[in-house]
């Protein structure tokens, strides 16, 4: 019988770099990226919302592209680059762009997904995916907000798509 059969955890060594910052843990090999954000890190502004990869809320940026933390898990993030809401603003707390332009247009409501669409948005425009109302709309798709605050959130990434290059 295998050690997890047996129901032992099986303990990894992860040494990654967060918001600039380089980190070292040791966990479970079964711990999301989400989790360890959240309870190891102490990053709470990557927030759980469906646990199942289906409503963005947990986005973050792993080596510059967007994924859902939530499905990753801490050891395939080994040697990564992961940016979260935290890290977009600069060390002398100015504002990145992409959260100016959020707030320009009143792009959140309850806020509960905002951080997943910060980092999104970021993407998406790195991406080059800003043609059109409709392109972004297609490229944000993954990212639910219940509030439907959609026009805004477009309209912010478009805005600052036009004065913003990453």
């Amino acid at each position: 019988m295998d050690v997890a059969a047996r129901g032992e955890q099986t303990a990894v060594g992860v040494r990654l770099t967060i918001n600039g910052l380089d980190y070292f843990a040791r966990v479970d090999a079964r711990t999301t990226l989400l989790d360890w954000l959240r309870e190891g890190a102490k990053l709470t502004g990557t927030k759980k919302g469906c646990n199942e990869g289906a409503c963005g809320t947990c986005t973050v940026l792993v080596d510059g592209r967007r994924m859902n933390s939530c499905l990753i898990l801490l050891a395939q993030c080994e040697g990564a680059e992961i940016t979260t809401v935290e890290g977009l603003a600069d060390s002398a707390g100015a504002l990145h762009p992409v959260q100016e332009a959020f707030i320009e247009h009143d792009a959140f409501q309850c806020g509960y997904c905002t951080p997943g669409q910060l980092l999104s948005a970021v993407a998406c425009i790195a991406e080059g995916h800003t043609g059109s109302a409709d392109e972004v709309r297609e490229w944000m798709s993954g990212n639910l907000c219940r509030c439907g605050a959609y026009p805004q959130i477009t309209d912010a990434v478009l805005d600052v798509a036009e004065r913003w290059a990453p």
